[in-house]
C-alpha cells in the first residue's frame, strides 16, 4: 500500500482509505458481520484511515468500528471522526452545533463509543453559522493539548474559512466530496488548500455508486436510502448520467479495469495531497475499489476520463436544496 501525507501538518496515512458511513444504513440495511469483514479486509491490505461520523446510525457506526478494532493494534488505524450534526428519534436532522462546550460533549461520548483514548482527526461536519469557527477549531486545540485528539479536520467549508480556521490552528485535511462527477473544488477550494499546506480527503469518489457501472435505471433506492432523495438519481437527471457511465466504461473497457476502478484512479491522479475515501459495505467492493492502485493512467487516458465525464455535465446537484444551504462550501 503506498502512502501519502494529509497536509503539511497532518498524519501519513495510506493512498485510499475507507469511508464507513454506508455501513450504519445511510444507503439502506448493511449487513454487520459483512460490514466488520470488509473493515478487517481493508486493514489487512494495508488502508489505515477509518472515517466516521457519531450521528452515523445514531452511534452505531463508532460501535461497529469499535467491535471490528477489538484485537487490533490502536496505533496502526486513524480514526476520522466528524461531529455536530444533531439528529432526532426518528432520524431527522435538527442542524448543527459547534460551540466549544458541545465539542468536548461530543467528543467525550465518541470516545466512550469507539472504546479509544483518543481520535486521529477530529472535524465538525459542517459550518455552524452561529459559532465562529476560530471558537470551533480552538476547542478541538485545547482536546489536542490535553491528549484527547491528535489532529484538526474540516467538512465541506468554502476557501474564507480556511483561511480563518488555518490562522487559528493548524489543520490536517478538508474533508469534501471530489470525483469525476462532482468537480466544484477545483475553481477556487482546492487552490486554497493547496496555498495552506491542508489536505484533502476526497469523499464520493463513485458519486454514491451513480459512476461505479453497477446501477442502472432499473435499480431502485429504499425510502432510507440517501439515494431516494438526491436530485442525480432521479428521473430524468439519472437518464442523463448513465449515459455519462457509458461514455466513461467505453474509456474503463479500453483501459482494461472496471468501471469504478478508472473513476477512483481519476481521483488519486489529482495529486498527492488528495486521499480518496472508499465507501465499500462489501469485501468484493473493497477489492474493486483497491484495484485502482494498481493503474497508472496516462496522461492521454485522464484526458479521455475527464472528456467522457466534462466538470458540469452531471445533472442534478449532489444534495437537496436544503442540505446544499448548510453548506459553506457551497457559497460563491
Amino acid at each position: 500500500m503506498i502512502g501519502r501525507k494529509l497536509g503539511k501538518s497532518g498524519p501519513q496515512v495510506a493512498a485510499i482509505g475507507l469511508g464507513c458511513m454506508g455501513m450504519s444504513g445511510m444507503y439502506g440495511p448493511a449487513d454487520r458481520a459483512e460490514s466488520i469483514r470488509t473493515i478487517h479486509a481493508a486493514l489487512d491490505a494495508g488502508i489505515t484511515l477509518l472515517d466516521t461520523g457519531d450521528f452515523y446510525g445514531m452511534g452505531h457506526n463508532e460501535l461497529l468500528i469499535r467491535e471490528a478494532l477489538e484485537g487490533r493494534n490502536r496505533d496502526q488505524v486513524l480514526i476520522s471522526v466528524k461531529f455536530g450534526a444533531l439528529r432526532d428519534p426518528a432520524q431527522g436532522w435538527s442542524g448543527y452545533d459547534s460551540r466549544p462546550a458541545a465539542v468536548k460533549n461530543f467528543l467525550a461520548y465518541s470516545l466512550q463509543r469507539l472504546g479509544v483514548d483518543h481520535i486521529d482527526i477530529y472535524r465538525p461536519a459542517r459550518l455552524d453559522p452561529n459559532v465562529p469557527i476560530e471558537d470551533t477549531v480552538g476547542a478541538i486545540g485545547d482536546m489536542i493539548k490535553a491528549g484527547y485528539v491528535r489532529y484538526v479536520g474540516l467538512s465541506e467549508v468554502g476557501p474564507a474559512t480556511l483561511r480563518r480556521a488555518q490562522a487559528a490552528h493548524p489543520i490536517c485535511d478538508l474533508q469534501i466530496e471530489y470525483s469525476l462527477a462532482s468537480r466544484g473544488i477545483e475553481a477556487e477550494i482546492l487552490p486554497v488548500c493547496r496555498e495552506l499546506g491542508i489536505g484533502i480527503t476526497a469523499y464520493g469518489v463513485l458519486s454514491r455508486g451513480l459512476i461505479s457501472g453497477h446501477w442502472s435505471r432499473e435499480r431502485s433506492a429504499a425510502e432510507r436510502d440517501f439515494r431516494h432523495r438526491s436530485p442525480r438519481f432521479q428521473g430524468e437527471n439519472l437518464e442523463k448520467n448513465l449515459v455519462l457511465v457509458e461514455r466513461l466504461r467505453a474509456v474503463a473497457t479500453d483501459i482494461g479495469a472496471s468501471v469504478a476502478q478508472v473513476a477512483i484512479a481519476w481521483v488519486l491522479a489529482q495529486g498527492d495531497d488528495i486521499v480518496p475515501l472508499i465507501g465499500a459495505r462489501r469485501r468484493e467492493q473493497l477489492v474493486e475499489a483497491l484495484g485502482a492502485l494498481d493503474l497508472k493512467l496516462s496522461r492521454e487516458q485522464l484526458e479521455s476520463l475527464t472528456r467522457a465525464v466534462p466538470a458540469d455535465a452531471v445533472a442534478g446537484e449532489r444534495y437537496p436544496a436544503a442540505q446544499l444551504a448548510h453548506m459553506d462550501s457551497e457559497k460563491r
